[in-house]
């Protein structure tokens, strides 16, 4: 509860802040209403099982979180996976895999792997991000141009080819309602600036299609028989071991985009409101928010980035309008739910449109394809192709590991081994006034001395030791040495006592040293082999 308690240490529960976080709640509360019925209907779940995600998941996030103006619920970045985990293994399936993500972040928590999670590099967020939000266009042509059930397809380009052979069954007053809404969700904001453009779409389109009675276009009532008008039922889910080991990889799926992407939502309330969030809390927040969301009928929830600046460009201050965000929720289910049934999913469809456009960051990823490095550009490609026609965790990890790849080899380029000319090495020593022993070589190290570049230094000084009777390797620039370095000393000293060579370390780091000296390296040198600067060379 550490965002809950700062508030209170910062005195923004008090009353003269009610009002702001009230008000933001609500209107938080009323953006969520149609966001969590079409994320839930996208994710192969029940309308009233999104809206049962936001309540119960916002409110526990908001009191156990590391972010005080955190929105939690069912976002657009888990349709893709929670769709197929749904198609596989049934709601009951989502849901035991939510309860094992639930535990899996609170580790992740504990451990304190918060810090390592956001430094995931952009190309791999945004290559990702960009992917879920074409999926997730692709996936609302069926509600949005009314076409008849989809066979099974397993694939993207499947699905997509089945699409393409089912346009021509379009069912024109579904696809001239989903329009309709598309147009008022695209122009609203300019004229009711202070109500979400969502709520106006959704009641428009659910307006008109009560109007003109229009035939054949399928809404909540026909598709799911309305939304049921009672609090969310406690139900521990039936489950057996083979089950759960079976859904340890989805599991883990919805984890790790789960912390992904409540610590983006995280940062992102950070540089707009000038907080500073708590990682390792926020994960163990969003833990216990989805074990408790799918014992209350909900599914995975995780840190909502657009509900979240929402709740901050409304003036909230504290985890009080998470609260008031999931206490509207519960009275609209209370008291408006038979209304529910009159929304036509065409337009849930146009809503989720919006959102995938949003979601893709098409100028971002325009940006970095045309004026980033080469290399980044490929695992922004990789990531995006993979995220699209693959699986989101291989492209994630495969993502992660090419970035890791390139950062290592970028690292390795920037460690520099230069032999100094013996006039410099003349003119130094004659400027302090010492003398070098005769046949000297002096090599200067800078940068990380870790595994990839551990060869460098091994190609670099191959021959030395042929005309050498004392190296020399000056080390002030190094600011550390993983195990491969050290061995790669160890190795250049055995070289060099084959050689009659004489070794000398000169100018470490106190890091660098006390590693060395650990390692024993140094101890077998000789204290009169381990140096601070040259002038202690005889």
């Amino acid at each position: 509860m550490i965002a809950i308690l700062e508030a209170k240490r910062a005195g923004l529960l008090t009353r003269e802040h009610w009002v702001a976080n009230i008000v933001s709640g609500v209107i938080v509360g009323v953006v969520a209403l149609p966001l969590a019925m079409a994320f839930a209907i996208a994710s192969g779940a029940k309308p009233e099982q999104g809206l049962y995600t936001a309540i119960i998941a916002g409110a526990l996030t908001s009191l156990f979180g590391g972010s005080r103006l955190q929105i939690a619920g069912p976002t657009g970045a888990f349709i893709v996976i929670l769709s197929g985990i749904t198609a596989q293994y049934g709601i009951s399936g989502l849901q035991i895999a939510t309860l094992m993500a639930g535990f899996m972040l609170i580790g992740m928590g504990l451990a304190r792997m918060g810090g390592v999670i956001r430094y995931i590099p952009d190309p791999v967020i945004i290559g990702f991000t960009s992917g879920i939000a074409v999926i997730i266009f692709v996936g609302q042509w069926k509600d949005f141009l009314g076409l008849p059930v989809q066979p099974g397809a397993e694939h993207f380009h499947q699905k997509l080819w089945h699409l393409l052979q089912s346009i021509p069954q379009t069912h024109v007053p579904t696809l001239l309602l989903a329009a309709f809404t598309l147009i008022v969700l695209l122009y609203s904001p300019r004229v009711l600036k202070r109500i979400p453009a969502p709520l106006v779409a959704m009641l428009a389109a659910t307006l008109l299609h009560a109007a003109l009675g229009l035939d054949g276009v399928a809404t909540i009532g026909s598709a799911f028989g309305g939304i049921p008008q009672q609090l969310p039922q406690f139900a521990w889910p039936e489950t057996s071991l083979s089950e759960v080991l079976h859904l340890i990889g989805p599991a883990f799926t919805i984890a790790l985009l789960g912390a992904i992407e409540s610590l983006l939502s995280a940062v992102v309330a950070d540089g707009m409101a000038g907080t500073r969030h708590n990682s390792n809390q926020e994960l163990v927040g969003q833990g216990i928010a989805n074990i408790f969301s799918p014992l209350f009928g909900g599914f995975a929830s995780t840190g909502a980035i657009a509900r979240t600046a929402t709740n901050i460009r409304n003036g909230a201050t504290s985890p009080l309008s998470g609260l008031v965000h999931a206490l509207t929720l519960l009275l609209i289910v209370l008291i408006l739910a038979p209304l529910a049934a009159h929304i036509p999913l065409c337009a849930l469809s146009a809503i989720l449109f919006v959102v995938a456009w949003n979601m893709s960051e098409i100028g971002r990823f325009r940006h970095m394809l045309t004026t980033a490095p080469r290399a980044d550009v490929a695992v922004l490609l990789i990531t995006f192709l993979l995220t699209v026609f693959g699986d989101l965790v291989i492209a994630v990890n495969i993502g992660v590991l090419l970035a890791a790849l390139l950062f290592m080899k970028r690292m390795s380029d920037a460690v520099v081994l230069t032999q100094q000319t013996d006039e410099q090495v003349q003119q130094h020593a004659a400027h302090h006034g010492y003398t070098l022993p005769t046949q000297t070589v002096v090599f200067d190290m800078e940068g990380p001395f870790f595994f990839a570049a551990a060869e460098r230094l091994e190609t670099t000084l191959e021959h030395v030791h042929a005309h050498a009777r004392v190296l020399v390797l000056r080390l002030e620039h190094v600011p550390f040495v993983d195990a491969t370095g050290m061995q790669a000393l160890w190795d250049l000293r055995d070289t060099c006592n084959k050689h009659d060579t004489r070794l000398v370390l000169c100018g470490m780091r106190a890091n660098v040293r006390y590693k060395l000296q650990r390692a024993g390296l140094l101890g077998q040198l000789g204290a009169a082999n381990v140096i601070d600067d040259l002038t202690q060379l005889t």
